[in-house]
């Protein structure tokens, strides 16, 4: 009988043929957009009017804003296919993301620290969209240092599906942050209604940056699954051996308190 798509994906044997497969295409992709929307951003992309050259920064920390926010919808998404429907490469692919979110995160809070300096005066205020992004970097930290924390896989992996769950009522405070309350951050600028503020000659370069670390993320994600799996088939293999090894020792008769073995006559 021909297995099913959905236990086709279920396999990491499978996943590993064709990530394996699909990695190095993505990578050589990855670095070529990159290349291209760097390119742009440093000989294209004129100076802002009223930022000058600092309107730079813009295109590293909007692409790592956004896979910061984009990790953690992932992960959450993960945590529910562990918690429903137990799917093997759930919990894989949510603890290949949250490294890989947080690194995001924290380059999105540095990237906007140096860019608030010259244009709000200071490189941290407590702005409600400031402080959603660092409440998900700390949250990305506690999961991570759950994971670390708790031995049993098993048990690990439902707690995190747990607490990322709970964590997701962030993101909306995130993307909502700057519409809820008067903040010094920027409303939304490329997504809305009537059309992005952005001039096409800023625009067009920075949707390449995120296209670029969309790739580039994406490719890590997969590298990370993959050692994952690796990482869990040979702590596999070694609690097998040891219990092999156990089973195999020859038993040692206990001695009695005067060192004679058991029943022999004095």
């Amino acid at each position: 009988m021909t297995p099913s798509l959905w236990t086709r994906l279920s396999n990491p044997s499978h996943f590993m043929r064709w990530s394996g497969a699909l990695v190095p295409w993505l990578t050589a992709l990855s670095l070529a957009v990159l290349a291209v929307g760097l390119y742009q951003t440093f000989y294209v992309v004129p100076p802002d009017y009223q930022q000058g050259e600092t309107v730079r920064i813009m295109y590293i920390h909007v692409p790592a804003a956004w896979l910061g926010v984009f990790f953690y919808g992932a992960m959450s998404v993960s945590a529910i296919g562990t918690l429903v429907w137990r799917h093997p490469l759930a919990d894989v692919a949510q603890r290949a993301a949250a490294p890989i979110g947080a690194a995001f995160t924290l380059i999105c809070l540095v990237t906007g620290s140096l860019w608030g300096k010259p244009m709000w005066g200071t490189y941290w205020v407590w702005d409600a969209r400031l402080t959603s992004m660092l409440v998900l970097f700390l949250i990305y930290c506690g999961i991570i240092a759950l994971w670390r924390t708790l031995e049993d896989p098993n048990r690990a992996a439902r707690a995190v599906a747990i607490l990322t769950l709970v964590g997701a009522v962030n993101l909306p405070i995130i993307k909502f942050s700057v519409n809820w309350w008067s903040t010094l951050h920027q409303p939304a600028s490329i997504l809305r209604m009537g059309g992005s503020t952005i001039d096409p000659s800023m625009l067009y370069p920075l949707l390449v940056m995120i296209a670029a670390a969309t790739l580039g993320g994406t490719t890590l994600h997969l590298y990370t699954m993959r050692t994952e799996i690796m990482r869990r088939r040979v702590r596999t293999l070694t609690i097998r051996e040891a219990e092999r090894l156990d089973r195999t020792q020859p038993r040692i008769t206990p001695q009695p308190s005067g060192g004679l073995p058991v029943g022999q006559p004095v």
